[in-house]
């Protein structure tokens, strides 16, 4: 069982310290930058209900909120049925993680981050440290591990998310009401510590402070999930920038990155809104992306719908063509794509989101060579079309044009996606103008030949204008055949 005395010696071991100055030195898995693209999910009690979004069990303790008049009129009054009440309920009864693995695989994914425990306080795995968990409750499995076990058969790179730093906060506003959260929550118990909730969520230094108790259970924790099931990314959600979680991460990451050393292989924690000193994780942009090519590698986290990150009654879907630029558009510019679904309850994918990601997959199987271990160009775009950058700029989508391009490179060669070809008969790249003028011409060398992934050769007429592609709409592309021609389509240009 971890305990502090256990943490304390591996970090005094070395060779990473608890300090800035030591971690900024920890180097991003060599296969990170290669892999492009991976699948989040969010599973849990809030699955249950399936209302509005993942953060039910806060909302349904806030008087007058939609989720509390769900609640009551659903499931009764907070004091007869509190969230808690949703554990029994929470059997799990039709999930197989060999299918969410095949699943995952086949739409191309080569990382997988499953949320080990939200803001709820329940945690998905088999834990010394508490008996709320899926193992000694609800579906009494070891949910974590049997999905890290699949993972690696599938040959995927396994990872896990921890969003246990707002639990402080998060089940407080059941102590307004009349609720199953009352006072004198200690240790031990499901909804401590039920704290108020800060004003505002982020405020570094709100107050009531995280307590050094909590903070440690917090440690424990986390460090538990390394040393049972040695992910090779963490990610954690933004409330750990909280200045009482300075010494913690630290000493987390000197841990964790510690460890990596002992087992012989890297590891990485991904971060956002600064939490972490510069180069000692991975930036994380929630919801959003980079409008220009950055030189360090970044990761965007977004789900298949807009207004939850679990599964809901009411989910705002995204579409394939949208997902897929989001893709495009986030490896152009050096970053990995971090894709949500969110199970239903009873441990089955929905059919919406498996559609989705079926179609990922097949265009992954025809444009992935200028997707996977691919680098930025010199140039990450070009268009009409002012992308979008920063957190949550998904919540409206981006209309792209025939003129919107992405560019990757690999092995010599440059690949140019088209964003929305829109059945256009002809595209015109302008990186590629023949024009001698350097300010109207990005590339100036010899095009030995230009092909559409997925059919071959295609006729291309390089002028001043630009490089004129005649592409093609009749390949045959499985679950992408049925779609319109918004479906982003791929270049490759062989350079002499």
């Amino acid at each position: 069982m971890i305990n502090l005395d256990t943490i304390d010696a591996t970090v005094s071991r070395g060779p990473y310290s608890d300090n800035w100055e030591s971690l900024s030195n920890a180097q991003t898995p060599d296969w990170f930058p290669k892999a492009k693209f991976g699948i989040f999910t969010h599973w849990g009690l809030y699955s249950i209900p399936a209302y509005r979004n993942e953060w039910y069990p806060r909302n349904m303790y806030i008087k007058d909120h939609p989720e509390f008049r769900y609640h009551q009129k659903t499931f009764g009054k907070q004091y007869n049925f509190g969230y808690k009440d949703f554990i029994p309920l929470f059997t799990a009864e039709k999930f197989d993680p060999d299918q969410w693995l095949d699943i995952f695989h086949d739409c191309g994914a080569r990382y997988y981050f499953p949320v080990s425990e939200h803001h709820d306080g329940f945690q998905m795995y088999k834990s010394d440290l508490s008996v709320w968990n899926a193992y000694h409750m609800g579906p009494h499995r070891d949910l974590l591990g049997e999905l890290r076990k699949s993972t690696l058969t599938h040959g995927l790179h396994f990872a896990t998310s921890n969003h246990r730093a707002e639990h402080w906060w998060f089940m407080g506003n059941g102590r307004n009401i009349h609720s199953d959260i009352g006072p004198g929550q200690k240790r031990g118990d499901f909804y401590w510590p039920a704290q108020p909730e800060p004003e505002d969520q982020f405020d570094w230094w709100s107050r009531p402070y995280p307590s050094e108790e909590f903070l440690n259970d917090w440690l424990l924790r986390v460090c538990e999930i390394i040393d049972n099931y040695y992910p090779e990314l963490l990610y954690f959600d933004w409330w750990i920038q909280h200045e009482a979680f300075k010494p913690y991460i630290k000493k987390l990451a000197a841990f964790y990155y510690n460890r990596s050393v002992e087992w012989g292989h890297p590891v990485s924690i991904c971060y956002k809104d600064d939490s972490m000193a510069w180069g000692s994780g991975i930036v994380d942009v929630e919801r959003g992306g980079m409008n220009i090519s950055q030189p360090f590698v970044w990761q965007t986290d977004t789900s298949v719908a807009r207004n939850s990150w679990s599964y809901t009654n009411n989910l705002d879907y995204k579409s394939l063509s949208e997902l897929l630029s989001i893709l495009i558009d986030t490896v152009s510019k050096n970053g990995n794509m971090l894709l949500n679904v969110g199970p239903k309850a009873d441990g089955t994918i929905a059919e919406q989101d498996q559609d989705l990601l079926a179609g990922i997959g097949a265009w992954l199987r025809i444009n992935g060579e200028g997707i996977y271990n691919t680098k930025t160009w010199k140039i990450a775009q070009e268009g009409p079309t002012v992308p979008m950058s920063g957190a949550f700029s998904d919540q409206s989508r981006q209309e792209w044009s025939s003129q919107d391009f992405r560019f990757t490179a690999r092995d010599g060669a440059v690949y140019a996606f088209c964003l929305n070809p829109q059945g256009k008969e002809f595209l015109t790249v302008t990186a590629f103008s023949r024009h001698r003028d350097s300010r109207r011409s990005v590339f100036h060398g010899i095009v030995k030949k230009v092909e559409q992934l997925g059919f071959g050769s295609v006729a291309y007429d390089r002028r001043d204008e630009g490089m004129i592609i005649k592409p093609h709409y009749s390949v045959s592309t499985g679950a992408l055949n049925r779609l319109g021609s918004d479906i982003p389509l791929g270049f490759k240009i062989t350079l002499e």
